[in-house]
């Protein structure tokens, strides 16, 4: 079945197989559906507040436009079929169950302005969501840190540094994802702006009122300038980074998870909801859950570069190019959400292996630079405090002693400035304890 273009009437000749294929933009994005009615309702709202439409006519348009809404939400209506687009689906739908008066529809308003409201909102929609998983996980990250403010090594270029605590260590996340949040509230902000009303790019000769549509659809203002209104992505390029730079964070801790649950490190374990087997190795748990966020986070930074490079050439207004906005999106919202959601569970369900870690502290000479300070404090230069320090290294490692675990008379070989009180100096849970004031 052919479906009329809304474009038809400066054709005579039909729209090649291929082309029509190839223009269409359905399949993707009818999940704009939603966002599409409820912007075409407020649309026609104000026609018949200015006169434009009759009361009865917007009643009808309303009414139809309800009814499509219900019918796809209750699965009696299927978003498919030879349409060009979401919008070509609607308003077809729409007149065929109203007449001629849904043809009143587009007055006033171009697929232009139509796509970029659509977008808008629904970017703004999903960006609330992303918010709202964020604050999921840091309620999750918070009550974990607080469960387990336990010793562990501290690690700089991957070995081990100084004596933190894990709560100390995994509250850095919680500070990354609370930077993330400001980040969408923030991207939010400044997209929270109505194009509907530009038309295709210089606005319409209808006498019409976009402070009221505004208002109707939730937007802080209408845009300052139609062309721009039409051929704005920035906001999504804002959102596509910010969900970037959220999925470099879950890639961090995702890694941490990874090596932490090694027989290596040993240090936590991830539970078997979030874990995979082998076909082969009987003995074997994956951190499948880790390394699929790990991997995703690619995904989404190809959306973002895709966008930027689609963007990078257009001349203003608008361009199909634009189309090539939406799959890009979509993806890496629906990957950001989803790996939100993972990451979540294996926060929920971790074991962390308190024993384990104290023992890497142990073998870690992590109170080593205490230990010069402890030197420095006696009066000695920091440099030859260093320099005597990764001497009694050295003598522990053939040893295979702690710092700690050395008598008074052996440090004091090193330097006869090791009093007892030495020993409480480098006391882990003391360090540990002046760096947490230092830090709050």
């Amino acid at each position: 079945m052919i479906y009329m273009k809304l474009w038809g009437g400066r054709f005579e000749g039909y729209e090649s197989k291929l082309m029509e294929d190839f223009n269409s933009s359905l399949s993707f994005d009818k999940r704009l559906y939603y966002e599409d009615i409820i912007g075409s309702i407020a649309h026609v709202k104000m026609l018949t507040k200015c006169s434009i439409l009759t009361d009865k006519e917007c009643e009808t348009i309303v009414n139809g436009l309800s009814s499509i809404l219900s019918d796809i939400e209750e699965g009696k209506l299927k978003i498919e079929g030879n349409y060009e687009d979401i919008h070509s689906f609607m308003e077809i739908q729409l007149t065929k169950r109203i007449g001629d008066v849904g043809k009143k529809l587009h007055t006033a308003r171009s697929r232009n302005d139509q796509v970029a409201v659509d977008m808008r909102l629904y970017s703004k929609y999903k960006a609330k969501e992303v918010i709202d998983n964020l604050d999921i996980i840091l309620s999750t990250i918070e009550k974990l840190g607080n469960d387990n403010a336990i010793i562990m090594p501290g690690y700089t270029h991957l070995q081990r540094a100084q004596v933190v605590t894990f709560k100390q260590h995994i509250m850095a996340y919680y500070n990354m994802l609370c930077r993330d949040k400001k980040r969408l509230i923030s991207a939010i902000e400044i997209m929270d702006e109505n194009p509907l009303g530009c038309c295709a790019l210089a606005g319409t000769t209808y006498d019409t009122d976009r402070s009221f549509t505004t208002s109707e659809l939730g937007f802080k203002k209408p845009v300052n300038n139609f062309m721009d209104g039409v051929s704005d992505r920035d906001y999504l390029l804002e959102l596509l980074s910010a969900f970037s730079i959220i999925m470099m964070h879950l890639s961090r801790l995702s890694e941490e998870f990874i090596l932490w649950s090694t027989k290596e490190f040993d240090f936590i374990e991830i539970s078997d909801e979030f874990s995979t087997g082998s076909s082969i190795m009987p003995q074997k748990r994956n951190p499948d859950a880790a390394e699929l966020i790990r991997g995703k986070t690619g995904r989404v930074y190809g959306d973002l570069i895709s966008l930027l490079t689609t963007m990078k050439g257009i001349p203003l207004a608008y361009n199909k190019d634009m189309q090539e906005d939406k799959e890009p999106f979509f993806d890496a919202v629906d990957t950001v959400l989803k790996c939100l959601k993972v990451m979540n569970g294996m926060l929920s369900t971790l074991k962390v292996k308190k024993h384990n870690m104290y023992s890497a502290v142990k073998r870690g000479f992590l109170n080593a630079t205490e230990a010069a300070d402890y030197l420095v404090n006696k009066g000695m230069a920091f440099r030859d405090a260093h320099e005597i320090i990764g001497a009694i290294v050295i003598h522990c490692e053939q040893k295979h002693k702690a710092i700690e675990d050395l008598s008074l008379e052996e440090l004091q070989s090193f330097s006869d400035l090791f009093k007892k009180d030495v020993y409480e100096f480098i006391d882990y849970e003391n360090t540990l304890n002046r760096g947490i004031k230092k830090e709050m």
